[in-house]
């Protein structure tokens, strides 16, 4: 029986469940503690709290926000995690977080939160995946894939606005990309033993792939580390 649990309903189900916290905290303390203690806040990484490069994405500012990114896994995800599976969609999802939010440690000195960061990683991963695959998906990869950078220039342009963490967005596009072009799922033809052509799913080592991200991602936080500190 196929099984038809989805995470990326499980990710949309728990942002709104923490934006929920976040306003219940807010009307029963004054200011909200989800956001205190878990977004993006640069002065309080240098002090240790290392969570907060991927707490954030489960965070949102306002109603307007959630919606838009809410809506954004619900496009993109689903179709995603199909081509992934539940496992590498999680690692991909998570380390697009990650390595937006370092970038943004990095170069930014505002607080921010969002699931933003990783779903510029999603993007990216989707443009991997078409570019990867072009020759079996025939005359429909070129608009797909003009699509998707379309839409990556469209806002990361929309980025420019003040108040609109940039920095997270093209941090999640490079992790995002870097762990699709490595780990993504790709697709080559081979023959039986009939001879016949058949489509062959190319190996991929996940975890590899995500452990070596991560320690680009780390290496890039110890950096951010020793100038910030050095200051």
């Amino acid at each position: 029986m196929k099984n038809k649990f989805s995470i990326s309903y499980l990710l949309i189900a728990l942002s709104m469940l923490f934006f929920g916290l976040q306003n219940i905290t807010e009307w029963l303390f004054g200011y909200d503690l989800l956001l205190l203690y878990g977004a993006k806040i640069s002065q309080l990484i240098l002090q240790g709290e290392i969570w907060r490069f991927l707490t954030p994405a489960f965070l949102h500012g306002s109603i307007i926000h959630l919606s838009f990114n809410m809506y954004a896994i619900y496009s993109i995800g689903p179709s995603l995690e199909r081509k992934y599976g539940s496992t590498s969609f999680i690692l991909l999802y998570v380390i697009s977080a990650i390595f937006g939010n370092v970038v943004s440690f990095l170069f930014s000195p505002y607080v921010s939160l969002g699931a933003s960061t990783a779903i510029f990683g999603l993007i990216a991963a989707q443009g991997v995946y078409i570019y990867k695959n072009r020759y079996l998906l025939g005359s429909a990869a070129k608009p797909l894939l003009t699509n998707i950078l379309f839409m990556i220039a469209v806002n990361l342009f929309l980025g420019l606005s003040s108040g609109i963490d940039n920095w997270g967005h093209m941090g999640g596009l490079v992790g995002g990309f870097l762990y699709a072009w490595y780990a993504g799922p790709s697709f080559g033809v081979s023959e039986n033993l009939f001879g016949e052509n058949v489509i062959i799913r190319e190996n991929k080592r996940v975890f590899l792939t995500a452990v070596l991200i991560l320690v680009a991602a780390s290496s890039l936080v110890g950096l951010g580390f020793f100038i910030k500190l050095s200051r």
